[in-house]
Order: structure tokens, then sequence, then C-alpha cells
């Protein structure tokens, strides 16, 4: 079986939206998109541990608005180390319950039984599913329990406002820890996993 592996960056009051530029995810007057910004420099630990996230192979589960930023981008930005080729090479499986362009090569649309066509999708022979960004994917997931793996990257910042990680779709749950680092500008990156639903006495 596959597993679906998230990899999302937040902020230390669990804002996931728009971390990467002003104009990726402007919606309900988002303000603040881009600030991942201020920690891009050069973090010889936070390199490591992406190079291994990205080491192994995989295929991609995307969101539709993930899906178009990364459709416009990285197709022409190929030579991007540690990305750009993966990407570009890699199975992408798009979920939209609206019509889509698929622009780019190997892409796949997932629409109608969103959930359904995702869990056939892991008993599927191939490699992991990775999620990056996707918010809207990530409720769905959350609350059908479809997530094995959650790469989380916590800047230390808050926000206040915007699309959070665990939101609609968080069911109680306990998780346990897999690894952990800090990087040399102050990111939390953990990884948890799914351990056993919260119950209430």
């Amino acid at each position: 079986m596959r597993k679906i592996i998230t990899t999302t960056f937040i902020t230390l009051d669990g804002v996931m939206q728009a971390p990467g530029g002003p104009e990726e995810d402007t919606s309900n007057g988002f303000k603040y998109g881009g600030w991942q910004f201020a920690w891009e420099e050069k973090d010889k630990v936070a390199d490591d541990i992406m190079n291994k996230f990205m080491s192994v192979p995989y295929d991609l589960l995307l969101g539709r608005v993930t899906y178009d930023i990364f459709a416009g981008f990285w197709p022409k930005h190929t030579d991007i180390p540690i990305f750009g080729k993966a990407f570009d090479i890699a199975k992408k499986y798009v979920v939209s319950h609206k019509p889509i362009d698929l622009s780019w090569d190997n892409s796949i649309l997932i629409s109608d039984d969103v959930v359904a066509e995702i869990k056939k999708l892991k008993e599927t022979d191939g490699p992991d599913l990775c999620v990056w960004g996707s918010s809207n994917l990530i409720q769905t997931l959350l609350s059908n329990n479809l997530i094995d793996r959650m790469h989380l990257w916590i800047y230390p910042l808050t926000i206040g406002t915007g699309k959070k990680l665990f939101s609609d779709g968080t069911q109680p749950e306990r998780f346990k820890i897999v690894n952990s680092k800090i990087t040399t500008s102050g990111v939390i990156i953990a990884t948890y996993e799914p351990l056993e639903p919260l119950k209430v006495k």
C-alpha cells in the first residue's frame, strides 16, 4: 500500500496559507503571502533534511490551487536543484471538483468521489504520494484519516489570520513523533505519524 505523506510549512499559530509568495493565495483578503522569505538564507540542516525527503521515488497528490501554482512554475525551472526535475517527471494526481487544464505532463485528474478514488489509489502499486500545500485537500485527508505521515516545518512567527493546517478536517487523534530537528535559523522540522483516535471518556 502506498503512503500519503504531507509536507507543510506553517507558522507558530498554524497558518499554512501562501508561504511562498504574495500572490500565491490571496483568498479571504490574506495579506501576508511570502512569510517564508525571511528564512531563505542557506541552512545546511534544512538542506540536508529536504534532500533526504526528496531522494526517494514519489508521486504528487495535489489540490487544484497548488497544482496551478506548480504547473505555472516548475516546468519552466527544471534546473532548480532538488525540486525542478523531480517534480517535472513525477506523476501528478490532481484533486478538483471543477474542470481544470492539466497542462503539466503526467497529470491525472481525480474528481467525483474523491475519497473513494484516493483510497483506491493508495491500494495500487507505486511510490508514496506526496502532498505539498493543498490546504483544502489536506482537510479532506484529515477528516478521512488518509494521512500516513506529516512533515511539519514550523516557522517562528505568528500571523493571526489565514488558512490553518488543523482546521475543519481535524479529528481527535494522537500522533507519535518520528523525527525532529531545529535548523540554524530556528525552524522546527518535525515528522509525525498517526497513532490512534483519541477516545472520549
